[in-house]
Formats: structure tokens, sequence, C-alpha cells
């Protein structure tokens, strides 16, 4: 399978001709080749959005919520297809790959819902200290949005940007991992199978470069990226150099608190969801367990013990729990912090090495009462690999749960309600859940504060994130 590029409504070779190799981490082969964009690709991609943007922007936008009802549908006709495809490109279990489809589905469903009620925003009154003047309120497009979408979540994080971006009437540049591109560029068979006007989406895969040419482009209103920190700098930088307005979400290193009242069993199996979904390799992955001290030992050998047992294999093997790390760079990144924790002397309980391939498969693993100043409690590694600590009260608990760089998410285990509500206020976190496995609705927002990055994703808060307000004031005509 050799995929093409997506501009303004047609699939074209990269004009470089280079191209990318695209991998199944499950058995380590090549199984296609993507074209790679470059800046000339990228200029021409925002070029065609600057052409479809005046249409695009002024459709009314109930219109445009039937695109976005066209997606969702489109998406769930094809889902078998496309759920075989996240499985062989990212190597997820089966049950993960369904829920990201359902995922994206919701997502296009939700913002149509909010885009119906868009036309009804425009021109609102705003009431004024006297009669001398009347105001209105304008809602607006921001106008060609650049997405940058990272490899651990395709086509959910896409629709995450996506959705709402065209709910608002803004065009889109959307630039996919070069890791995970096959199940993005289906959108482009998507928005010709629904009949999207040429250049409101436009799909540029490729690395590095490709994502710096996007980043720095001048005709770009704004940037959404979610990444790494270190790249999430990087974009921040170039928008700083024209005050674009840039959305980041990046990095966690989020904690798990489990009170002595829980329930052990049912424990167990959140916290290894916190830490084994899409094998760890997700920016709000509870990788920091807090426990309280009276049940930590009892607890450390549930755990133990079920990791153990967790059966990690591809995707397509019946039971599979947990599939490989996707790229091989990702699995020498941990087995790199194995090395670490070594070097730490940290108390290992399970895992901590490589399972036989011919795949990137790591067994899940656990570290028992490391230190705060362990560079594996400090620092995100981005699989499945959970260090533990104890607390002795409630104070404590918050306090080592909040003493991070990140602030992205956390999860409250607590058979008392109150308390558990009361810490899930008290910790420093954008999304927090309380007896649960990490559960999210369109609805709600998505993001973080401290280095997890700026702004929200999802709910009305996606939606305003690609629109800006505009005031119109004009004297009364009694005047």
């Amino acid at each position: 399978m050799t995929a093409q590029l997506f501009i303004d409504g047609a699939w074209h070779p990269a004009t470089s001709g280079i191209t990318l190799a695209v991998f199944n981490p499950s058995t380590g082969e090549q199984i296609a080749r993507v074209a790679s964009a470059s800046a000339a690709d990228v200029d021409l991609a925002v070029q065609a959005a600057r052409r479809a943007l005046p249409a695009w922007s002024q459709r009314p936008a109930s219109e445009r919520a039937g695109y976005l009802r066209a997606f969702a549908a489109e998406i769930e006709a094809r889902s078998h297809a496309l759920i075989e495809l996240q499985m062989r490109n990212s190597g997820k279990p089966r049950h993960e790959a369904e829920l990201d489809i359902s995922d994206a589905i919701a997502t296009f469903a939700y913002y149509a819902e909010l885009a119906e009620g868009l036309d009804d925003r425009q021109n609102v009154a705003v009431a004024l200290p006297d009669n001398s003047y009347q105001s209105f309120t304008r809602v607006e497009s921001l106008g060609v949005v650049g997405l940058i979408v990272p490899w651990n979540f395709p086509l959910v994080t896409s629709a995450w940007k996506l959705a709402p971006a065209l709910a608002a009437g803004c065009c889109a540049v959307l630039k996919p991992s070069e890791l995970t591109p096959l199940i993005e560029l289906q959108l482009g068979e998507i928005a010709t199978a629904i009949g999207l006007p040429a250049g409101v989406l436009n799909l540029v895969p490729g690395a590095a470069e490709t994502g710096a040419a996007l980043v720095s482009h001048p005709q770009i209103a704004k940037l959404s990226f979610t990444g790494s920190n270190a790249v999430g700098r990087k974009v921040m930088q170039a928008a700083a150099g024209r005050t674009l307005p840039v959305a980041l979400e990046l990095g966690g290193k989020s904690p798990i608190l489990v009170f002595a009242d829980s329930d052990l069993d049912q424990a167990v199996e959140w916290v290894i969801a916190g830490i084994c979904w899409n094998a760890g390799q997700m920016c709000s992955a509870t990788s920091r367990l807090l426990v309280e001290d009276s049940i930590a030992d009892a607890l450390h050998a549930r755990l133990a013990y079920a990791l153990s047992k967790l059966k990690v294999s591809a995707p397509q093997v019946d039971g599979c729990a947990m599939g490989p790390m996707t790229s091989q760079a990702q699995l020498h990144k941990v087995l790199a912090y194995f090395a670490i924790a070594k070097q730490e002397g940290l108390r290992c309980l399970s895992g901590a090495l490589p399972l036989p391939g011919p795949g990137w498969f790591v067994a899940p693993t656990l570290y028992a009462d490391v230190p705060a100043d362990s560079r594996l409690w400090c620092e995100e590694i981005f699989g499945p690999v959970l260090c533990s600590r104890r607390f002795t009260d409630e104070a404590d608990a918050i306090r080592q749960a909040n003493e991070c760089d990140f602030a992205l998410a956390a999860t409250v285990i607590s058979a008392d309600r109150k308390r558990a509500m009361r810490v899930a206020a008290a910790l420093e976190a954008g999304h927090v859940w309380i007896n649960s496995a990490q559960v999210i609705y369109p609805h709600t927002s998505w993001g973080g504060g401290k280095a997890s990055g700026i702004g929200r994703e999802l709910g009305p808060w996606g939606l305003s994130a690609f629109q800006q307000v505009k005031h119109i004031t004009v004297p009364s005509e009694e005047n």
C-alpha cells in the first residue's frame, strides 16, 4: 500500500517524491509507504484551505453540521475496516480499537449538535448601561488552522480537533503522525464520499520537517498540537514569532490515589487500566500510584500477580489485553528506563523486561516504594511502567500527588464518596476520575495545567478554541 497526500479534495504524490515506511508493531514488518509532505506541499494545502475558507466560514452552521453528521455516519459505516486498520498500524487490542472508532463517531456527532446552535449566536444584542448605542456579538471562525496529531490515538485525536474546527467554520491542514498515518488518511476518502468542499480538509502526513513547515507557515491562523513537551516547546516558539494562538496538549505523569477503604480487587482493575491501556502510551496514564500505607503491601501483591498474568500479544490473538509498543524507538525508550531503574536500585515487583517478538513487546511493570526524586517517578515514560509510593493520610496523599511538573489527569479510589470528591477538588489536574477507569465523553473537557499544556479540547471549550469574538457597536436607531 502506498498512500498519497490529500490536498484540495484530491490525492497527490509528494512533490519531493519522498515516502516514509509504516510498520505493524505486532510483527515489526513494513505494511505501507506514505508520501511525506514537503514545505511546498504544505503550502499547497494551506492555499487550498484559504481558497475554501470564505465559502465554508460563511455557510450556515446548520449546513456544516450536516457534513459533521455525515463524517460520523461514514466512520460508522466503515467501522469494521477502520478497527482492523487501527489494530494493524497501532497494535491496539480489538476492544481498544473499537472504543477509538466509537469515540471518533461520538465526537463528530457531538459537534454537529453544537454547530446547529451557532447560527442563533450571531448578532446577539448586548445589554449596555444607556440607550445611546446598541452592541451585538458575533462568533466567527479563526480561519485556516494547522492541526498536528500524535501516534498514540490516531483518528481519536484528529476527531477531537477536526470536528470542532469544521463546526466553527475553519478550514484545516492536518498532519498525522508518520508512525500511524493510515487511519487518518481514511478521512480523505470519507471527505470525498460525503462531498466535503475541496480544500476544507487537507492531509499532509510526514515527519518533523512537515510539522515544522506547517507551524511556520505565515498564513496559518492557529496551531493545535498534541504530542511531547519537547516538540510542544518548538511549536510554541514558532507561534510566538507571529503572536499566533496555540493550543498544546502535552505530557503527563498522572497520579492514582488508593485509600484504605477501597475494595482491593476493584482497585487493581482500575490501576491496571490506568497504566496498561494502549500499553501505557497515553499522556493521561496514571503512572504514579499513591496507596495508603496500611494496605500498600496487600495491594502491591495483588497488582504484581495481576500484571504477571496479563496477556500481552498481537491484537488478533484471543484474549489480548495489551498490545505492543507502537514503535521500535518507543520500545527502546522503555527498556532504557528499566536500565535506569536498575541503576537507581528500585525494587521491581513485576516485569521490567522485553517480551519475545517479532513485534515490539514489553512486560507491564511495577516498582514499589520509589523515591520521589527517582527519574522514573518524575519523568513521563510512555509505557506500561507503574511506580508506587505510600501515603499516611489525605493531606499527605494530596501533597505527593500535586508535587509534579504536570497537571493533566488523576484518579481517586475510595469507598467514601465525600472524601473522594474533596480530594478530587484539591488535586491539580484537568480531569479527575473517581472509582472508575478513564471514561471520556466529548461533552467534557480535556487538557491540563503546568507542563501538560495550554487550552482545552472537547466540550463547548473545544469549539470556542477555534472561534473568535467580534462586537459590532452602532448608535441607537432613535438617535
